[in-house]
């Protein structure tokens, strides 16, 4: 049999044709991602349902390029917030009530001092902290911490200018406490951050016990709260108005038990939070000006004792679902989203510091839902208390034992 040139061509074209029509609905698997069983392993404490598919344990991820978690540094005494500044830097505070500067080769400053008395007992101290976006001009930091109140204890939040020889905080000033004031020691929520129009978002906790947890619900109570004020710790304008006439003016969703993770998607600039939940229900939220999200009407979890909490219901109209949740819990504390270019897999994805589960979260997010979810760093240990990511792209954690982590490819 004799072939032709044109005969050839012709032939070699069809077969290449009918190869792409077989394969055009398939579609690409992206090697990272498995279709097997979630990170999670353990019962769950409760028989409880997800509100829809994939609102808990999804399948796990992970991450195809080498990577490594460095402890840079051991030094630290009890680390609650860490910051980059505009130099590289981290500032990071102690639950003790003062500030380090760290280099992110780890070298450690001395105690930053003048900072505002704290009461470090139980959950309480030196919290969260947040960079202002001048801050190469003005030097400002705000922050929150644990104050000691007439009536007890409150979540308040501070600012000041960082001294020139970086040895103290000059013109501390207190510009906002969440009431009503309680004698107790946990659930300060304690997370702040500058959202996308300048203002600073305010993350408290409802105190923990029986008799304030119903604070939450209340939008005459400053209590389980996102707020969202200005730099002068005024309402922000624009904020959410409530049905309640007597409803604060500084709120921004309400129905939180105690958040300790904020974090601002990259691309939309929509706040997304971390909660801990009781025995069980630890949630990721995104979160919308206005809304409820449910705590203590709804929860995913039950009490420390096995009993249920109110109703024993998850659902209710009116009352947001979170994003994610787990059960048991990890105890989900600060986070980030990471927009670095170090590992192009994660971009994007929400990393967030794990206390009881002693690991970093990874969960990759698609339409605002998580697909995916890693345990990164788990061998060490530790009890991951928050997470930033430096301006050279790398990640960088904080550990209760007093570590300093830097997260990179190998």
């Amino acid at each position: 049999m004799r072939f032709t040139i044109n005969s050839i061509f012709i032939g070699f074209f069809l077969l290449i044709l009918s190869s792409c029509s077989k394969n055009e609905n398939l579609k690409e698997v992206d090697p990272g991602i498995s279709d097997g069983p979630g990170v999670e392993t353990t019962a769950p404490n409760t028989s409880y349902s997800p509100a829809f598919a994939g609102q808990t344990r999804v399948r796990a991820v992970r991450t195809t390029v080498a990577f490594q978690g460095t402890a840079i540094s051991t030094g630290l005494n009890a680390p609650w917030g860490v910051a980059s500044l505009p130099d590289g830097r981290l500032l990071i505070t102690q639950k003790a009530g003062t500030m380090r500067i760290a280099t992110t080769t780890g070298t450690l400053s001395g105690p930053i001092t003048g900072i505002p008395a704290v009461n470090p007992a139980g959950q309480g101290g030196l919290l969260g902290l947040c960079i202002d976006p001048q801050f190469a001009s003005n030097r400002m930091v705000y922050w929150v911490f644990s104050e000691n109140v007439t009536g007890g204890t409150q979540t308040s939040v501070a600012k000041g200018s960082l001294a020139q020889n970086e040895l103290s905080i000059e013109n501390a000033t207190v510009i906002y406490r969440a009431g009503p004031a309680y004698n107790g020691t946990l659930h300060y929520g304690g997370r702040i951050l500058f959202d996308k129009t300048g203002n600073l978002i305010v993350s408290t906790g409802e105190r923990s016990d029986l008799a304030t947890r119903p604070l939450a619900q209340s939008v005459t109570a400053g209590l389980g709260k996102i707020i969202r004020i200005n730099t002068s710790g005024q309402p922000a304008s624009a904020n959410p108005t409530f049905s309640n006439s007597a409803a604060l003016p500084e709120l921004y969703s309400i129905g939180h038990r105690n958040p300790q993770g904020l974090a601002l998607h990259p691309t939309t600039g929509e706040i997304w939070q971390s909660e801990h939940g009781p025995r069980g229900g630890d949630e990721i939220n995104r979160l919308q000006a206005g809304r409820n999200y449910g705590w203590p009407t709804i929860t995913y979890g039950i009490e420390y004792s096995g009993a249920a909490i109110g109703g024993a219901i998850q659902q209710q109209n009116g009352l947001e679902q979170p994003t994610y949740y787990w059960d048991p819990v990890i105890s989900p504390s600060g986070m980030v989203f990471y927009t670095g270019n170090r590992i192009a897999e994660w971009q994007n994805n929400l990393f967030i510091a794990a206390l009881s589960g002693t690991h970093i979260v990874r969960l990759v997010i698609e339409n605002n839902r998580v697909i995916g979810e890693e345990r990164l760093l788990a061998s060490e240990n530790q009890r991951f208390r928050d997470i930033t990511q430096g301006s050279d792209n790398c990640l960088y954690a904080i550990t209760d034992g007093g570590r300093l982590y830097r997260i990179d490819k190998s």
